[in-house]
């Protein structure tokens, strides 16, 4: 159980995550959405322990993380950030065994234990073929499924995932987001992501957050959260439910005809 309580952080003296709690079992995913600028992001990184937390606590089966070594965290939790440009001569296979490094011995050297975990994640995330090409070398897509593959690797009970499907095409967004439910169904992961795309949030997330302006808003199940009401209350524009996508998943549509609404009154939602 990965368990958030009252937790409070920020930059620079200035609160971004205001009073969060929350819970995520294992083999459970937990979609955080919300406006730009709502803290998902911040969220993520407060959870994984890169930055410090003003109040509060986050724990994994009741161990509070920032009390980990940074091998430790590396050995409990994997992070997929928001996509950004990996340069340098890594090769992708080079870019997937990193995430073994804490797993290592103190000389660094990868064990045949390690080079076979590193090609099982090849092959799970459809990069076989790309093995030996540079990673300056890829498409913004591809070289996001890298990083997916790298965390992946690290083989990790939690986890968290910023965007993940940014930067990928209509197949690659649907097989990377199968690839994970099927990972937290077999291995029993504690996931969580932050997403915009809330028809996929809505077929593939077990609890749904919405953060606005560091706080949560509303958590629970995708039929209960991704409501059109509470949709385009948050979001400042009206929204339609047009069925579901299975069975309590709601799909959901921005109305394009009257223009948009006003920004949200936060201070009502």
């Amino acid at each position: 159980m990965l368990e958030i309580k009252n937790l409070i952080a920020g930059y620079e003296n200035k609160s971004v995550l205001k009073d969060i709690s929350l819970s995520v079992g294992s083999g459970e995913i937990l979609a955080v959405i919300g406006p730009n600028g709502a803290g998902k992001t911040t969220l993520i990184r407060a959870v994984s322990g890169t930055m410090p937390l003003v109040e509060g606590k986050a724990k994994f089966n009741g161990k509070p993380i920032m009390s980990l070594t940074v091998s430790q965290r590396a050995r409990l939790i994997a992070v997929v950030p928001q996509a950004k440009h990996m340069g340098g001569a890594f090769t992708v296979r080079q870019a997937v065994l990193m995430g073994r490094t804490a797993h290592m011995g103190w000389l660094g050297r990868e064990s045949q234990k390690d080079m076979r975990i590193v090609e099982t994640v090849l092959a799970r995330s459809g990069l076989t073929a790309y093995a030996e090409r540079q990673i300056a070398h890829l498409s913004g897509g591809e070289q996001q499924r890298v990083m997916l593959a790298r965390a992946l690797a690290q083989k990790t009970p939690v986890l968290l995932l910023d965007e993940p499907t940014n930067h990928l095409d209509l197949r690659f967004q649907v097989e990377l987001l199968i690839l994970i439910k099927h990972l937290v169904r077999e291995d029993q992961l504690t996931v969580i992501f932050a997403m915009h795309d809330l028809n996929l949030v809505s077929a593939i997330a077990d609890k749904v957050a919405i953060m606005v302006e560091g706080r949560i808003h509303a958590i629970g199940l995708p039929k209960d959260v991704l409501t059109a009401e509470m949709v385009s209350r948050v979001y400042g524009i009206p929204v339609d439910r047009k069925g579901e996508i299975a069975a309590g998943k709601p799909l959901l549509f921005p109305k394009f005809s009257g223009g948009p609404e006003k920004t949200p009154d936060t201070q009502h939602i």
